[in-house]
């Protein structure tokens, strides 16, 4: 918890089934604020359901999520980038061309360019 006795997010009981097979089974995730976070395990432990469903790629079938103290709805992806939720995929192949902002905000330079974290390459 932070100072405040807060967390920054907390996922409570997710729950998600595809084609009836479970994929999360009440999980729990709480991030504290100023924190960083790994999360791991083997593959299909659902770790990529979860970061999807934290940013409205998927809806959970049962669960909750608050965020900055406050619980919310996630429907899609602008809702999560609006809120300030942002997630980095994992790909396989990279553009090495790009720098890491280049990469990090790849999709919502427009957003952000303006601020002067990203400039235009000439």
């Amino acid at each position: 918890m932070d100072v405040n006795g807060n967390y920054i997010l907390e996922m409570e009981n997710v729950n998600k089934q595809f084609s009836g097979v479970k994929v999360l089974d009440n999980v729990q995730l709480k991030v504290k604020r100023g924190t960083i976070h790994a999360l791991m395990g083997e593959n299909g432990a659902g770790k990529s359901t979860l970061m999807k469903i934290l940013m409205g790629i998927y809806q959970p079938d049962s669960g909750s999520i608050k965020f900055n103290g406050t619980y919310t709805k996630i429907n899609n992806v602008r809702d999560a980038l609006n809120a300030g939720i942002s997630m980095i995929h994992q790909e396989l192949v990279q553009p090495q061309h790009l720098t890491v902002a280049e990469h990090i905000f790849l999709g919502r330079e427009a957003d952000y360019s303006i601020r002067g974290v990203l400039k235009k390459r000439k």
